[in-house]
Parts: C-alpha cells; sequence; structure tokens
C-alpha cells in the first residue's frame, strides 16, 4: 500500500493513499521542529497544517526572547522557520485533517486530498486565547492589546497597562509587568480572585492597583490603544480609564478535539496529557507544543516537538513497542 516518497518525505500523488511513519498535524513551531527531527531520523512523515505555517506567533509583533534573533517579527521567523523545515518535510498547508481513525495497528487520515495511513501520530494543533469580544480589541491585536505578558511586556516598561482576568495566568502576567517596571491594573469580573493565595498574597504586597466587579466594554484609541472603558457589573456604573496596553489572559483552549476522538487523556483544562517525552496514554501518539499546555513559548514549542519525533523514532524501532491501547 505504501508509495513512493520523494527526499523530504512527502507522498507521491495527490489524492493518492500514502503510506507514512509518522503524521504531524499542525505547522506551528512544534510541528516545523518535529518534521525536521523525524526526518533527519529517517522517518518518511507529512505535516498538515489547515492554515499557513507559524500558530499563534504569527500574530506576535516582535519577539525578543528567540535564541539567535534579539529582534524580530513573529510572521518573519515563523517564515525562516518554514523555510528550513521544508527543506526536509513537506508541509501541506491549508490541508486540514477532518478525521482520525484507526485502521488494525495504523492511522487513517482524512483530508482534502484524500486518504493518508500512517504508523504514528503528533499531535501538535495548538491552542488559541479566549478573547474578550469587545468593540477594539481584534482592531488593536498587536497593537496594544496583547495575549502573552511575557512575549511583549518589555515593550510597555514604565507605561500604564491593564491586566483582564483572575485566574493564576492574570496574576502571573499582572506581577510580572509590574517587575519591569509597567504601572499596572487588574481587572476582573467577579469579587474575588480564582488565583493562588500565594499570588493573591502577592499582588496585594506589591501594592497593584485592583478593580474587581468589573468588566472592559470597549478597547479605544487611534492608532494604538489609548484608553478603555470600564463597566461595574453591580452598579452598572461607566468609567474611561486611560492606559497604553491592555493583557487579556481570561483563558485559553487547547485544540485537542483529534486528541479526544482518539481516546486520548487530557487534564481538566482539555489540554493533552504527556509524559517528560510527549508521549500520551494512546501508543504512538505524541503531542507537543500549546495543545499540551505548560510553558506556552516557542522554545518550549520547540524543545517538545524535537524530543515527540525522537519518541517516535524510538518507539517505531522497537519491535517490542506494543500498538495496543
Amino acid at each position: 500500500m505504501a508509495t513512493v516518497t520523494d527526499e523530504a518525505g512527502s507522498s507521491a500523488g495527490s489524492g493518492a493513499q500514502s503510506e507514512l511513519d509518522l503524521v504531524i498535524v499542525g505547522a506551528g513551531p512544534a510541528g516545523m521542529s518535529a518534521g525536521i527531527y523525524a526526518r533527519r531520523a529517517g522517518l518518511s512523515c507529512l505535516i498538515f497544517e489547515k492554515g499557513v505555517p507559524g500558530g499563534q506567533v504569527l500574530t506576535s509583533p516582535i519577539i525578543e526572547n528567540y535564541p539567535g534573533f534579539p529582534k524580530i517579527e513573529g510572521m518573519k521567523l515563523m517564515d525562516v522557520m518554514a523555510d528550513h523545515a521544508r527543506k526536509y518535510v513537506d508541509i501541506r498547508e491549508g490541508e486540514e485533517v477532518t478525521r482520525v481513525a484507526k485502521v488494525g495497528d495504523r492511522f487513517e487520515f482524512t483530508t482534502a486530498s484524500g486518504k493518508h495511513i500512517s504508523r504514528a501520530i503528533l499531535l501538535a494543533t495548538g491552542s488559541y486565547h479566549k478573547k474578550l469580544e469587545v468593540p477594539g480589541e481584534s482592531q488593536f491585536s498587536g497593537r496594544g492589546v496583547s495575549y502573552c505578558a511575557t512575549c511583549d511586556g518589555f515593550f510597555f516598561k514604565e507605561r500604564n497597562v491593564m491586566v483582564v482576568g483572575g485566574g493564576n495566568t492574570a496574576l502571573t502576567d499582572a506581577l510580572h509587568l509590574d517587575s519591569i517596571g509597567c504601572s499596572v491594573t487588574v481587572v476582573h469580573r467577579r469579587d474575588t480572585f480564582r488565583a493562588d493565595k500565594h499570588l493573591q498574597e502577592s499582588i496585594s504586597e506589591r501594592g497593584i492597583t485592583v478593580l474587581f466587579d468589573t468588566v472592559v466594554v470597549e478597547i479605544m484609541g487611534d492608532d494604538v490603544v489609548s484608553a478603555v472603558r470600564l463597566r461595574n457589573v453591580k452598579t452598572d456604573d461607566v468609567d474611561k480609564r486611560a492606559i497604553d496596553g491592555i493583557f487579556v489572559a481570561v483563558g485559553e483552549l487547547p485544540s485537542s478535539q483529534l486528541a479526544s476522538e482518539l481516546g486520548v487523556e487530557m487534564d481538566p483544562g482539555g489540554f493533552v496529557e504527556v509524559d517528560k517525552s510527549f508521549r500520551t496514554n494512546v501508543p504512538f501518539i505524541y503531542a507537543a507544543g500549546d495543545v499540551s499546555g505548560g510553558i506556552r513559548q516557542i522554545v518550549a514549542a520547540v524543545h517538545g516537538g524535537a524530543a515527540a519525533a525522537l519518541s517516535a523514532f524510538e518507539d517505531l524501532a522497537n519491535p517490542y513497542y506494543s500498538h495496543s491501547v
């Protein structure tokens, strides 16, 4: 059943059924890193990406914490990474995996180009930030609206910023921004935080301003964010505040539908559970990048993708490693 593959490990013949060692779903940093390491290990593989390579990094205007690139646009970094990955593996852009089924000891994938068979699957499907869904949020994304304080906080040193949310991520972001010299206000729609007690105590000890029972109803500005409109949920009073940036931390959702359909274990938040080698509970299914939770940074995703690909190589080469669930 196997078809001939080219030097980069892609299948020959559009629409034909191909048999591969590994199929990677998602072409973010984790998926592209996995493709490079899988091919260098001698595995035949394909990467399927429903959009364009890069994932959430494409929306980051500037990145300054990726080794080797002191300052680079997110889109440009992903172009560099994609060009590198394509030297090894075929990235099928705009080709979504709509279904995965276990057929005997193989996995059968359905995409627009037909069906593909593989011995193993690596899920690098990423995650997406919950949004406030208020006027101005999309308009000013990357121009004062951010979803990653670790990535973008540096650009707001000694400026007035707002963090929206009441969980661990929101309070950690607020503490990080305060530590680098930002003037921080935390806005939370409830009257108490959901975050761990020690984070709440740190917020109080630092003297960070907190607005409870408050929601953002509009983000305002000209070319960049300059103000927000707030509403108190108990009194309905509306207030306008001048700010330079707003960090949204109201949650993140993993793109884990395929994992769920394959019987892969997930944590209460829906993120795929993996061991230190990025193996899931189902043999020959691996996960890396944001879909597996943990530190959601580019360097962590690249590491996860490489480690998962090498785990796949080890398992596929081991005649005693079982396919059974």
